[in-house]
């Protein structure tokens, strides 16, 4: 007997080491791509808050600037559910990983034509425009890749270690953010004059450099095992097609629940990426130094992202979701004491608290939402879920904060008890959802 078991258990042991080594690949290739798509999406919020009002809108006031400026923002989040459509009805059909280049591609293409637009000085309101179409093009693409690179890592990866591979592709965000941030920062350095001429351009066109190296990552990944068995059942079995957002639709208790569940997650890294930066500046802190950071927090906070994914491997999605809303209640006010200190070490702890709390919702985030749809369907329903909830909490965030603070004449206690409120919505819809990590995908 084991004569013959003998080969066959080294086949199966050589079998899972390839697929673990695919699975290292496929993690690192979600990790890198979201890095590149977010430095790409999040550079532009820091942008909106800083130099957009007096680029494109300097006609305007201030405080009317600023909120045309965190319209523009909003615009990309509006269109990131049109991509989670899109990209999710063919990477449903056809593969996650097609999708994943493409969206990567446009992205990039997009990002850094957003570098050339004259100021609205040379070309009017054409430049405000611009601006307005090419972030809706970049809220498609980023709508349709963070379905495909979370589901690349989720699919790949066995029971048991699925939140903490997904985990990933959100770590992407704040490391994209950290990229962005820090590129921003050294050319904000700059005399304000050249920075708003020209300066910060620079890191937009860098965009294009990115978009090579992510190209070539993906492009040698392999499709997900999951989704191909998946098709090969359906083939076999002889069964029609159907269309991924009806069967999402037919039953939608699943979206509604995770769009509400994860909006204040999201309303919490705007908040910090834009609000949060310009609260600094206006009381007092440099311009560079409230950049770098929330670069250096964003990097910090890489770290728990990844931790908090694992953790919700052994405790449960839920129990650590739950847990960052409780602790980012707790420590809002005092997170704005800090910002507003114009003390560079307090402007850090702030910023690094903040990502802390929004680590331990995003971490898990990833495998959350996408546990919740089946394969044929999960594409679109994780994509639909997980946009839906960045457009509630992210997507007008920057303007209803800047509409508050500056219509009760600069007073942050209406500000904190806005977010307060979209966390305790959150955390009970969170508390709704069916449990997902034990779950045969």
């Amino acid at each position: 007997m084991s004569s013959t078991t003998a080969p066959e258990t080294e086949l199966r042991s050589m079998d899972r080491r390839s697929q673990d080594r695919e699975a290292r690949r496929v993690i690192l290739s979600s990790y890198l791509g979201s890095t590149i798509e977010y430095y790409d999406f999040l550079l532009y919020a820091s942008a909106s808050a800083l130099v957009f009002p007096h680029v494109f809108f300097q006609d305007l006031d201030p405080v009317a600037g600023v909120i045309a400026s965190y319209g523009t923002f909003a615009a990309g989040y509006l269109a990131r559910p049109l991509g989670g459509v899109i990209f999710g009805h063919f990477g449903d059909k056809l593969g996650r990983k097609k999708m994943l280049i493409l969206s990567m591609f446009v992205m990039g293409i997009g990002s850094t034509l957003i570098g050339l637009i004259p100021s609205s000085a040379s070309i009017g309101s054409w430049g405000a425009i611009l601006l307005i179409l090419l972030r809706v093009s970049q809220g498609i693409e980023v709508g349709g890749e963070w379905g495909g690179a979370a589901l690349m890592a989720l699919e790949h990866s066995s029971k048991g270690k699925r939140g903490f591979a997904a985990s990933f592709t959100n770590a992407g965000a704040p490391t994209g953010a950290a990229l962005g941030t820090t590129v921003l920062g050294l050319f904000a350095a700059m005399p304000t004059e050249q920075f708003l001429s020209w300066g910060w351009r620079i890191p937009f066109l860098a965009s294009l450099l990115l978009l090579v190296v992510g190209i070539v990552v993906r492009s040698k990944v392999s499709e997900s095992p999951i989704f191909k068995e998946a098709v090969a059942r359906e083939e076999a079995q002889g069964n029609k097609p159907k269309l991924p957002i009806l069967e999402v639709l037919r039953r939608p208790k699943a979206l509604i629940y995770t769009m509400l569940a994860g909006a204040s997650g999201f309303a919490l890294q705007v908040f910090l990426s834009t609000f949060g930066v310009a609260y600094a500046v206006e009381h007092g802190a440099t311009r560079q130094n409230v950049l770098y950071m929330f670069a250096l927090a964003s990097l910090v906070s890489i770290v728990f992202v990844v931790g908090m994914g694992r953790l919700s491997d052994r405790l449960g999605r839920r129990p650590v979701m739950i847990g960052g809303l409780i602790a980012f209640i707790a420590l809002i006010y005092p997170m704005f004491g800090w910002l507003g200190s114009a003390n560079t070490f307090l402007i850090l702890v702030a910023f690094c608290v903040g990502l802390i709390c929004h680590a331990a919702i995003f971490g898990p985030l990833a495998a959350f939402v996408s546990e919740q749809f089946g394969t044929t369907s999960r594409y679109t329903g994780a994509s639909l879920g997980y946009e839906f909830a960045t457009l509630l909490g992210a997507g007008f965030t920057p303007t209803i904060l800047s509409s508050i603070y500056g219509g009760t004449g600069g007073n942050a206690n209406w500000v904190v008890g806005y977010l307060a409120a979209l966390a305790l919505i959150s955390a009970g819809f969170i508390l709704l959802t069916r449990k997902s990590k034990d779950l045969d995908l």
